[in-house]
Formats: structure tokens, sequence, C-alpha cells
């Protein structure tokens, strides 16, 4: 396959948000412009700046082809533990079906193994049922009901 997973670089952004825009959920969130909106850059500062935060980049070759967030989270629940968030992962649609995002998933597993984690956890948006599917044939179990709340930015 020739695929390789690094930290992301503040050059792989418009990358990334090209990859948050191939699905019907991202093409109504997030922003399409031929300049970077400045809330990205911002948030990409933040978590490259936090030691918990590996936002991963997959290529192949010196393509940019998928990407995931991996956010590590000490708690106290579960006589301590450590747990792992996975978001925002996406693989580019020409590459999907081949086995990749499950490659990321090895990856982020070996991170966490790395990280001492013993507890991941994922949220997946009720309408992307294959994505759902994915997760489970990884060994996910919709365990809890997630719930957001969205606040009003002033």
């Amino acid at each position: 396959m020739n695929l390789k997973h690094r930290k992301a670089r503040i050059t792989d952004l418009p990358h990334l948000i090209e990859l948050l825009l191939e699905d019907e959920l991202g093409q109504t969130r997030e922003s399409r412009s031929s300049e970077l909106d400045e809330n990205y850059i911002k948030a990409f500062h933040k978590i490259d700046s936090d030691p918990n935060q590996y936002l991963m980049v997959v290529e192949r070759g010196s393509e940019i082809i998928g990407t995931c967030h991996l956010t590590i989270m000490p708690s106290l629940t579960f006589i301590g533990s450590t747990r792992m968030q996975i978001e925002a992962v996406r693989i580019a649609e020409k590459y999907r079906g081949q086995k990749i995002g499950a490659w990321m998933f090895d990856q982020a597993m070996e991170y966490a193994k790395a990280n001492d984690v013993s507890i991941i956890q994922l949220t997946t948006n009720k309408k992307r049922l294959k994505a759902r599917r994915f997760y489970e044939r990884l060994g996910f179990e919709a365990s809890h009901e997630g719930m957001k709340l969205y606040l009003r930015k002033e």
C-alpha cells in the first residue's frame, strides 16, 4: 500500500479541509473558499501545541489521502484509565474501499498503546451508516448515546 502517517503541519491544512468537505455532512458545515478561514488556523495551532493531541495525516507517496484527530484524555473513571477520542476520520473518496481506513485505525491503536490508553472512543453521526458498520467491524460497540449542545458564537 505504501502508506505512512505523520503529525499534520500547517501547510497540510488546505488538504485536510478538502477531506472534511468530501462528504455530504462536511459540505454543510465546513467552509470552502480560496482563503482559509482564520478559525481553521487558530484551531490548528491549538491542536498542534497540545501534547495530548495528534492530528494524523495519512500519505500515499507524497499525496495526503486520509486524516484523523486523536486526543488523549486522562480520566478518573475506570480506576484512572486513560482514554483516546478519535474524531474527524476521513479517507479521500477515490481511496475508499481499499482498506486504508483499517490501516489508519491500526496506526491509531498503536498510538493508543504507546500512550497507555485503555479505552478508545469515537462518535459518528447517525446518518453515516457505512461509517458505523466500519467501526463495528473494527470491534467498536455503540454502548452510549452521544449528545451535543452547540453554543452560539457571539
